[in-house]
């Protein structure tokens, strides 16, 4: 009776006692959260009471395994296994409140500044710092659990031994790899590209949408992702329309005839941009940039609040301003020039007409070899 009762006892008592200090440990935070409701810290330190609770059963069945006198032949076996379930389980709560403390700090940051270029670089920061916690962590984890091997062990120090051979086969190995980490910590805390940011990479205009330690996604205006390394925008030069401010210029350009009326068309993109609600209302402008024999090139300078806006801008004004052109002033539009072609005296037959082309009678043979 007693080898039935002492380990449902240790068993059972370990997860009843988990599982209540679980549900006061949930509770606690729960009435912090309603108390403090202007920091979301409680509530997503509560998001981790899945690997607290697991924790403190493989702690605690750890501890009083040896005390439950079950499976004795396996004792070894099931104690380094409750030691890997400790170790697994201990860095998944520490990556969880990692997450919930930087979350809380990027959340506290966000609600006092109101620039989004720093909104954005600190929540490039913080993702990346997250996954450089989370790294460093499953490493640690990971090695931890390798040491529970004794043969391990022995194999940590004879690697420790050779550890600088080891150490240049690995850089050379990982030579892109390694580049690609550090250039993603530059990006990171040196504010060249952040997260929402509009760049133009490759030719192709797009937004930041993710940034890893190792590469980097581009989410173009046709709803296309491009992923590239990291290590592309610490070594080639790019476009980052975000950079220093949101606000833009655009451009639109007409091809139009000499007798265009120029300063009819500064008033209509007035009259246009009033009506177009993309425009910030900073500036506006139209000028001749340029003639050439046949046109002359009609420049217009527009302005908005960020690069969606500055796109929805320029398509407006070229289109009114076209489709006003066609309505009122035709005269306007590019036109070819023709005339009559004329050949030179010398190739013109005596009855005046082309060369070899005078016209036969009805009644004029043909002539013809044999």
């Amino acid at each position: 009776m007693e080898n039935v009762l002492r380990p449902l006892i240790v068993i059972g008592g370990s997860v009843v006692l988990t599982l209540l200090i679980g549900w006061a440990t949930d509770l606690l935070l729960r009435k912090a959260d309603e108390r403090h409701g202007e920091t979301p810290l409680w509530g997503l330190l509560r998001r981790g009471r899945i690997p607290y609770q697991l924790v403190l059963c493989s702690a605690m069945l750890r501890g009083s395994y040896d005390e439950a006198q079950l499976l004795p032949e396996h004792q070894v076996g099931v104690g380094r296994t409750l030691t890997l379930v400790l170790i697994g389980s201990t860095a998944w709560l520490v990556i969880r409140i990692a997450a919930a403390v930087v979350e809380t700090s990027y959340s506290r940051y966000a609600r006092l500044h109101r620039d989004p270029a720093r909104v954005r670089r600190v929540r490039t920061q913080v993702s990346l710092i997250m996954r450089v916690v989370a790294a460093i962590v499953g490493v640690v984890a990971a090695a931890a659990m390798l040491l529970t091997f004794p043969a391990m062990r022995a194999a940590g120090a004879s690697l420790l031994a050779s550890a600088g051979i080891l150490g240049i086969v690995a850089g050379v190995a990982a030579q892109s790899t390694l580049s690609n980490l550090f250039a993603g910590l530059q990006i990171a805390f040196g504010d060249m590209v952040r997260l929402g940011d509009t760049v133009v990479v490759d030719g192709e205009w797009g937004t930041v949408e993710e940034i890893t330690l190792t590469f980097l996604t581009v989410r173009t205006w046709d709803e296309r992702r491009i992923t590239m390394p990291v290590s592309y925008f610490t070594s080639k030069p790019f476009e980052n329309w975000s950079r220093g401010g949101t606000q833009m210029t655009g451009i639109v350009y007409w091809h139009l005839d000499h007798s265009a009326p120029v300063e009819l068309m500064r008033e209509k993109l007035r009259d246009i941009l009033r009506e177009c609600s993309a425009w910030d209302g900073r500036d506006y402008g139209l000028a001749v940039t340029d003639t050439t024999p046949t046109t002359m090139q009609v420049r217009a300078l527009v302005t908005a609040k960020d690069a969606d806006d500055i796109w929805t801008v320029r398509v407006t004004v070229r289109e009114q301003m076209v489709r006003w052109l066609c309505e009122r002033h035709p005269y306007a539009l590019p036109r070819v020039n023709t005339s009559d072609a004329a050949l030179p005296a010398s190739r013109r037959s005596p009855d005046g007409s082309p060369d070899g082309a005078a016209r036969r009678t009805p009644e004029q043979p043909r002539t013809g070899r044999g």
